[in-house]
C-alpha cells in the first residue's frame, strides 16, 4: 500500500464509494424530476437583490447585501433595500415558477443601474459557497480577466462543496466570467416559449440553451415586464436543477449537469 499515490482506490474499499441509488437504463425527465416541485432545494439569486413579497417570487427565506470599503474589503449584512433595479426579481419568479416550493435566497452584489464591481462579486459568490446553498443562480459576469482567476477558484471550490452554479453567458461575444469555466453550468437562451424546453450544446463553452426571448418576467413594484436574454434564460436551468435536486438530493454537480444532458429536447427529453 505504500506505493500507491495518495489518492488511490484500495482494492477493498469500492463499497464506500457506492453511489447509493440505482440509475434506470434511460434518464427521463419523468424520472429526474417527475412530481418534484423543488421542495427542500436551497436556492441563492446572486444579482440585484429581489423583491420580497412579489407576487411571482412570494417571501424570502433570506436577503443578503454585499458592500466593499475603500480599502476593497467587503462586508456582508442583512439586506433591507431589496431589488434596485428589478433584474434579480425577474430571475427569482422564473425560478418560483419552475420550483414553487424551493427556498429561495438573496445575496445583491449589484447596485442601481447594474452597476458592480469584481470584489463585491467574489465578496457575495465566497459567501454563497460557504453558506452551502443547493444551486446559486449567477445572471451575471464579469469581463475583468484579473478577477478571473479568483472566480475560477471559487467555482471549483463550489463544484467540489456539491453548490451548483449556474451561470449566463455574455449577451454579446466578449470574453467574461465565471460562465466560460466548465466547473458551472453555463447558459444561452433559445427563442421557444415553453420553460421547460431546454438545449444541448455540443459545441461549448455555452453548455445549454433555456427559454431567453419574449419572457414575461417579474419587475419592480409587483408588476411583470417582457424581456429577452441570456440572463433570463438562466433561471430557467436553475429552476430545472431545483426540480432534480429535489427529486434527486444526493447528486453531484456531475451527475447533475448529466442528468440535464439526458433530459435536454435535442437528446432525450424530446422523445
Amino acid at each position: 500500500m505504500e506505493d500507491l499515490p495518495a489518492w488511490s482506490l484500495p482494492a477493498d474499499a469500492a463499497q464506500q464509494i457506492s453511489i447509493g441509488e440505482e440509475w434506470p437504463e434511460r434518464v427521463t425527465r419523468d424520472w429526474a424530476w417527475g412530481g418534484s416541485t423543488g421542495k427542500g432545494v436551497s436556492v441563492c439569486i446572486l444579482d440585484s437583490g429581489v423583491e420580497s413579497g412579489h407576487p411571482l417570487v412570494g417571501e424570502l427565506d433570506g436577503a443578503v447585501a454585499i458592500a466593499r470599503d475603500e480599502g476593497d474589503d467587503v462586508s456582508v449584512s442583512e439586506d433591507t433595500e431589496g431589488d434596485l433595479c428589478g433584474h434579480g426579481t425577474a430571475c427569482a419568479g422564473i425560478v418560483r415558477a419552475l420550483a414553487p416550493e424551493c427556498s429561495l435566497h438573496s445575496v445583491r452584489v449589484l447596485g442601481a443601474g447594474f452597476k458592480g464591481s469584481g470584489p463585491v462579486l467574489l465578496g457575495g459568490l465566497r459567501w454563497a459557497v460557504e453558506q452551502g446553498f443547493d444551486v446559486v443562480n449567477m445572471s451575471l459576469s464579469t469581463t475583468k480577466r484579473q478577477f478571473a482567476e479568483l472566480l475560477h477558484e471559487l467555482a471549483d471550490t463550489a463544484y467540489f462543496k456539491r453548490t451548483v452554479l449556474v451561470a449566463s453567458a455574455h449577451n454579446m461575444p466578449v470574453e467574461s466570467y465565471p460562465w466560460r469555466f466548465s466547473s458551472v453550468i453555463s447558459v444561452g437562451s433559445h427563442e421557444d416559449p415553453d420553460p421547460q424546453t431546454f438545449f444541448y450544446n455540443p459545441s461549448p463553452p455555452v453548455e445549454f440553451f433555456g427559454r431567453g426571448v419574449g419572457v414575461e418576467i417579474a419587475w419592480l413594484g409587483g408588476g411583470t415586464i417582457r424581456s429577452s436574454g441570456n440572463s433570463f434564460a438562466t433561471p430557467h436551468i436553475t429552476g430545472i436543477c431545483a426540480l432534480i435536486l429535489g427529486k434527486h438530493p444526493e447528486l453531484t454537480p456531475f451527475q447533475l449537469k448529466n442528468v440535464l444532458y439526458l433530459t435536454a429536447n435535442n437528446v432525450g427529453g424530446g422523445r
